[in-house]
């Protein structure tokens, strides 16, 4: 399906549609809109999403992506952008928004939100090719506009935005919601001691004594990239990735297909880290690998060890960074707990659009509360750096 999307004050030469999926679109032409250095935001990330049926009717992630090309059908630009009919998968919270709807007799849902569903990383909204005008992310960004009035939709979201895209967007009207992840930053580490070297003297010996207790454990460590997993790795972590989402009353949406398909055909995005014992797969993290960054998204395991999930999910992350020279490691969202381990707080940033004036104003107050806390919060945190900024305590 594809309909016109109407931009307001739009380049003639170019025509920019919404298309209800990602099948008619090239691979190629797509990623060279500068999605490449995002695993999350390649083709063949969000095509399997829709092939193996986790955006779509059964999720609430109903595909309604902005396309523009000029006159000769070359891909300038796009927007992923879903029609959703509730708020999970997302990681910017809006559910007391929904519920003063709700009280007030009006309905919150649909709305429209661009995003990675899934996934709470940062990476560009507004895809353009190096040939595009420079007028068409303002165009697109309209165009967007447009299509959630059209669509009579409460409201619309664009998630996880780096700060050009959000500063644009507050100027297209667009009101700034202000969040905080815990990243890590390597700042030219040799190894992993080198690592340690730059931490106080008490953090430093908890982290080794973390590592160590798993090795005393008996348990192996490996990481494989996507074309390194057998079958029976794939359907194991499948397996951990599950029990996590049930233990926590949560939804699991990602099928086993869609992370053999993701390993087939970005192998190189895909690092998942298995830890045996006793020649047993008793735990998992899945990671997503970027241009220079890594990112950290699943874990589950069967069986508990003292400090493995640390190790798993954070440690083996820090040493692939390194290895590799990735200039960052973001482990997903929340998780004071990441502060001790070298993960700084780090903000993040989203934009919102509010159909009824009222209860934008209404939104606009909260998230300027919301904005002073977070700034507080974030400076908090900091406080709890576990690196050193004077002379070695040790």
């Amino acid at each position: 399906m594809s309909e016109q999307a109407e931009p307001r004050n739009h380049n003639p030469a170019i025509r920019i549609d919404t298309v209800d999926s990602l099948a008619g679109i090239d691979s190629r032409e797509w990623n060279a809109l500068g999605a490449s250095p995002y695993p999350f935001l390649r083709h063949e990330f969000l095509r399997a999403l829709e092939k193996q049926g986790a955006v779509g009717e059964r999720y609430g992630w109903l595909p309604r992506h902005l396309v523009a090309r000029d006159r000769n059908g070359t891909l300038l630009g796009a927007v992923p952008l879903y029609l959703k009919n509730n708020s999970y998968g997302e990681f910017v919270f809006d559910w007391s928004w929904a519920q003063a709807y709700e009280r007030a007799g009006l309905d919150y849902y649909p709305k429209l939100v661009s995003a990675a569903p899934y996934t709470p990383a940062t990476g560009p909204k507004l895809l353009l090719h190096p040939a595009a005008p420079p007028a068409l992310a303002d165009d697109l960004i309209s165009a967007a506009g447009a299509l959630a009035e059209a669509l009579g939709v409460s409201s619309l979201h664009w998630l996880f935005t780096p700060e050009d895209e959000t500063s644009r967007l507050q100027a297209h009207g667009l009101m700034r919601r202000h969040g905080c992840q815990f990243h890590w930053q390597n700042q030219g580490y040799r190894d992993f001691d080198d690592f340690l070297a730059r931490l106080s003297s008490a953090k430093r010996k908890k982290i080794r004594r973390e590592r160590r207790r798993v090795h005393e454990a008996g348990i192996d460590i490996r990481q494989l990239r996507g074309d390194e997993i057998s079958d029976s790795e794939w359907a194991t972590f499948h397996r951990l990735y599950e029990s996590t989402f049930h233990k926590r009353g949560g939804m699991p949406t990602l099928s086993e297909g869609f992370f053999r398909e993701i390993g087939r055909q970005m192998p190189a995005s895909v690092l998942l880290v298995l830890a045996y014992h006793q020649q047993r797969i008793v735990a998992a993290a899945f990671n997503l690998v970027g241009d220079d960054t890594l990112y950290g998204r699943h874990w589950g395991c069967e069986e508990e060890f003292h400090s493995l999930h640390f190790e798993a999910c954070y440690y083996q992350g820090l040493d692939f960074c390194i290895a590799n020279g990735l200039q960052r490691f973001e482990p997903g969202a929340q998780g004071e707990h990441k502060v001790s381990r070298g993960f700084l707080p780090t903000t993040t940033a989203s934009a919102h659009w509010i159909a009824d004036p009222r209860f934008a104003e209404a939104v606009r107050h909260f998230l300027e509360q919301e904005q002073g806390a977070m700034v507080d919060y974030e400076a908090e945190m900091n406080t709890h750096s576990p690196y050193k900024t004077g002379p070695d305590d040790g």
